[in-house]
């Protein structure tokens, strides 16, 4: 750098900034997976099972073949095999993205064949067209927190934690609470659906997809299809949304078969209604918490344990006891994450994975602990802030949660809040406040970068990123802006690319500090070479860099970001509706890189906090094993009328330890959203909602009845 480009250079870290690639969102220009042209393309369309369990005696294909453009029908007797005993980037991966492997039918909506044809019209006439023939089994779907068949995990994850006498010290308690609480099933819902391309060039495959992660893909469908990593290609530029659905899914792998067997490019689109069999959900939970303390509310006893459903073919873990591993110590401490294995499809990450169900529990458990012991909800929590990690023993990095309900309760106006229920009215309404803590981790995962300075003073960074709608795109341009001290509009990011190398995912909130970190480390090394001013030649000078080792140094405290929330509501207990008229969050999330898309994401997580508690619920009949409304109609979601006014703000949290500084906002907003509605819904009626969401129906029956529910 110039001693001119020095006095001249200005901060973009921390300073608002739109979307890099925000006009060509909203032009048109940017193209997602499933609207890029290529020539021969032809269309694939999956066929989903009508059984929820058994075996597939036949399929009749001949009058499909028949039909006008189709060109294949791939099933389990003719489709290429793959391999499945691999381990994955993150995991075992789930068996359902090895279609056609077998005659099994584990679950409603399994993938039995894919139709493809020379027109999407066509493979979806012939798909629909397909008689399949079943030996059909008796399937059990039911969910319930007292199944004699429920086991805790081991593996990847502890199931298990305990220290201290539990029942010692629940007896000693002054006050105690034991209670359950209930999750429903819930989908990502994002607005772009699963849509993949696939094509051989050359000898090598080449698959154009909308993904959290192209490295990632590329790994597993290398694994699968027995390849050389380098002779896979995965892109993946622009993603609307995927909340933790789009990893590998059937989708793909149909995909890939079906270009390899005919030879030309091929796509798969998933509908709506097939992304609820095929792209995971959360599963719902039965979560009991046992809590004990002395008459100032500070914890003796402390127990959470939640219950999730998997499929028989697969285990996945909704960690929700996860929670209380990080929140609250005591001097007896127990947390188990068990699971049932029932006839459905696999569960998977959705956003804030185990900290958003578990929050609910966990967080509305210490609002009636508070109402018992007579203190403010605020200073019961302030009462039991832990010193170290519960579990872990570690000390914290920084746990700023405090400063969050500090800033949150004099914004919010919370010092004026009469504690007892059901006495403010706004006409026919009955007006409540509640509040919640909220945590999440922040980790890092290995990544590499490169970054070029060009003949023309500009500068290139090479990140296989992906931004799903979070602007990481974005992020990445003003994070290497100031670390090679120039403006942000000589910066030029290239991301969601294979071709790139190794980088994180998109998920856990881990994307932009892992991206950030390789970013700047390459651009710090490049302005090294830059300060020996021996001209740039017409290629251009590239650092490349690699965090894989100076990720050690995060693993001796933990880290998290931490969170307050706030809400109130109006309750009309002559129809049960209740409204959000107002949330406040306040989060401690480390280093924000851009305040305009960073507040969006907050604020768009505690929109899905309002969605979560009051509307999403995904209901499965008992006699078919499927759902009853696999759609956008079925399945409610928060829209525009259900918001209120929602803000989000963050307080100072700084780690000089912390080599990148930056701790992720995509999942904290979501944490303790649910539980700081629902115990706004007790302020304002005095009775307590466990089961979400909290419907109408349901607020009239406990209106009625006048009890808990």
């Amino acid at each position: 750098m110039t001693t001119a480009t020095r006095r001249t250079f200005t901060e973009a870290v921390g300073t608002p900034h739109p979307r890099v690639e925000g006009r060509d969102k909203v032009t048109g220009a940017a193209r997602y997976a499933g609207d890029i042209p290529f020539a021969g393309l032809a269309h694939g369309w999956l066929v989903l099972s009508t059984v929820a369990r058994g075996r597939i005696s036949s399929l009749e294909t001949a009058p499909v073949l028949a039909m006008p453009g189709v060109l294949a029908v791939l099933h389990h007797g003719n489709a290429p095999r793959v391999e499945t005993g691999y381990t994955g980037m993150l995991s075992v991966p789930d068996p359902t993205a090895a279609v056609f492997q077998h005659d099994r039918v584990p679950h409603l909506g399994w993938p039995v064949a894919l139709v493809v044809a020379t027109t999407p019209e066509q493979a979806r006439e012939a798909a629909e067209a397909l008689v399949v023939h079943y030996d059909v089994e008796p399937h059990d779907i039911a969910f319930s927190g007292d199944r004699p068949d429920a086991y805790p995990v081991d593996g990847h994850m502890p199931g298990v934690t305990e220290k201290g006498d539990l029942a010692a010290q629940l007896a000693a308690s002054a006050v105690t609470l034991d209670e359950e609480y209930t999750t429903p099933e819930m989908h990502h819902s994002m607005m772009e659906p699963h849509a993949a391309t696939a094509r051989w060039d050359g000898g090598r495959l080449e698959l154009i997809d909308s993904n959290q992660g192209t490295h990632w893909v590329q790994s597993e469908l290398a694994q699968m299809f027995s390849l050389d990593p380098g002779s896979v290609r995965v892109r993946s530029e622009h993603v609307g949304g995927g909340f933790g659905s789009k990893g590998v899914r059937a989708h793909q792998v149909a995909a890939v078969m079906a270009a390899t067997v005919l030879q030309r490019p091929v796509r798969v689109v998933m509908t709506r209604r097939q992304m609820f069999s095929l792209t995971g959900y959360r599963s719902p939970t039965a979560q009991r918490v046992r809590l004990g303390a002395d008459a100032d509310g500070r914890l003796r006893a402390l127990e959470h344990r939640s219950l999730n459903l998997t499929s028989t073919f697969h285990e996945y873990v909704e960690p929700s006891a996860g929670v209380a591993r990080v929140m609250y110590d005591a001097d007896a401490h127990r947390t188990a994450n068990e699971v049932v294995r029932l006839d459905v499809p696999t569960p998977t990450w959705m956003r804030a994975p185990g900290e958003a169900p578990g929050s609910f529990a966990l967080e509305c458990a210490l609002d009636e602990l508070a109402e018992k012991c007579g203190i403010d909800p605020i200073e019961l929590r302030a009462r039991n802030e832990p010193e170290r990690g519960p579990v872990s023993g570690l000390p914290f990095a920084g746990r700023n949660l405090l400063a969050c309900f500090r800033e949150g309760a004099r914004r919010f106006g919370w010092a004026d809040r009469d504690p007892r229920p059901g006495l403010r009215r706004d006409g026919r309404w009955l007006l409540g406040t509640g509040t919640a803590a909220a945590s999440f981790p922040s980790g890092a995962l290995p990544s590499t970068a490169a970054v070029t300075a060009e003949a023309d003073g500009t500068f290139t960074v090479r990140v296989n990123a992906a931004d799903i709608g979070t602007g990481a795109r974005t992020a990445l341009t003003l994070v290497a802006a100031d670390a090679l001290e120039t403006a942000p509009d000589r910066v030029r990011v290239r991301l969601g690319d294979s071709d790139l190398g190794p980088a994180s995912i998109a998920g856990g909130s881990m994307g932009t500090r892992s991206w950030s970190w390789a970013v700047t480390a390459a651009a710090a090394e490049l302005r090294e070479r830059l300060a020996l001013n021996t001209g740039i030649p017409p290629e251009g000078i590239t650092v490349r860099s690699d965090t894989t080792e100076a990720l050690g140094a995060l693993a001796q405290k933990e880290r998290h970001s931490f969170g307050a929330q706030f809400a109130e509501v109006a309750v009309d207990v002559t129809t049960g509706e209740v409204r959000v008229r107002r949330m406040l969050g306040i989060f401690a999330a480390g280093r924000i890189v851009n305040p305009l898309t960073a507040r969006s994401q907050l604020v768009g997580g505690m929109i899905w906090g309002i969605s979560m508690a009051l509307h999403e619920e995904a209901v499965r009949d008992r006699a078919s094993g499927g759902h009853y409304g696999a759609d956008l109609a079925g399945y409610h979601v928060a829209t525009h009328a259900d918001v209120g006014r929602v803000e989000a703000d963050w307080v100072e949290d700084h780690d000089p330890e912390d080599p990148v500084g930056i701790k992720g906002v995509g999942e904290i907003g979501v944490v303790g959203a649910a539980a700081a509605v629902a115990n706004a819904v007790w302020h304002a009626t005095g009775v307590r909602h466990r089961a979400l969401p909290i419907r109408p129906d349901r607020v009239l029956a406990a209106a009625a009845g006048g009890r808990h529910v």
